[in-house]
């Protein structure tokens, strides 16, 4: 098990992105599926909780009111504050869903995570790696992004200072930041195939032992 360094003193805040359609998969809810008896998103709430985040926002969109049903009642069984926002402009893609977030989040934390919510094996000791590769990242650096194989990974994690410069430029999400400013990029190189996994089609499903129902 890693451990997050006591030094760090990091205010994390949590941005979990889960209003996707799911249409490669039929319109599924992928939050919503199993593995190992338990939705993906109580799987990620539970990950999450022993970081205890300063904030953490969820944003759906398509299938919100059984996600949102969901997130209430982990808020409940977990005693965790969830923020429940609903993207009404989900259709027109992720990006709306990332800005959205990013004007929902308050001043008080140090880094934030954006994480997809079809990620089954970001666990715990996943989020602390990108934590403790965070908190030794340069001065200049404000982005920290898994890569395995020479591809790019999630979660990423981005300072408070990159938040504030992607909400004074209208339209700019994580994405266009990093293409805009590759230098402020530290490249977490992993060998861990959990930062690139993620449920995309029934064959996904057969191959990371998830369940529909």
């Amino acid at each position: 098990m890693s451990s997050l360094r006591k030094s760090s003193n990091l205010r994390i805040a949590i941005v979990l992105l889960a209003a996707g359609e799911g249409s490669r998969m039929g319109s599924v809810p992928k939050a919503l599926l199993q593995k190992d008896g338990k939705t993906l998103l109580e799987r990620f709430c539970t990950a999450i909780k022993a970081l205890h985040p300063v904030e953490f926002i969820a944003i759906t969109g398509f299938h919100a009111v059984p996600i949102e049903q969901e997130l209430n009642r982990l808020a409940k069984l977990m005693d965790l504050s969830i923020t429940i926002i609903r993207n009404q402009n989900a259709s027109s893609g992720q990006a709306s869903s990332v800005r959205l977030a990013l004007e929902s989040l308050g001043d008080a934390f140090d880094v934030v995570a954006m994480c997809l919510s079809d990620q089954p094996q970001i666990g715990e000791d996943e989020l602390i790696a990108l934590l403790n590769q965070f908190v030794d990242r340069g001065s200049h650096q404000d982005v920290l992004m898994p890569m395995v194989g020479g591809q790019r990974g999630n979660p990423a994690l981005f300072s408070k200072r990159a938040a504030d410069e992607m909400l004074q430029i209208p339209g700019m999400v994580c994405r266009s930041f990093m293409d805009k400013n590759p230098n402020r990029i530290k490249i977490f190189n992993s060998d861990n195939d959990a930062y690139i996994l993620d449920v995309d089609t029934d064959a996904d499903i057969q191959k990371l032992g998830i369940k529909r129902d």
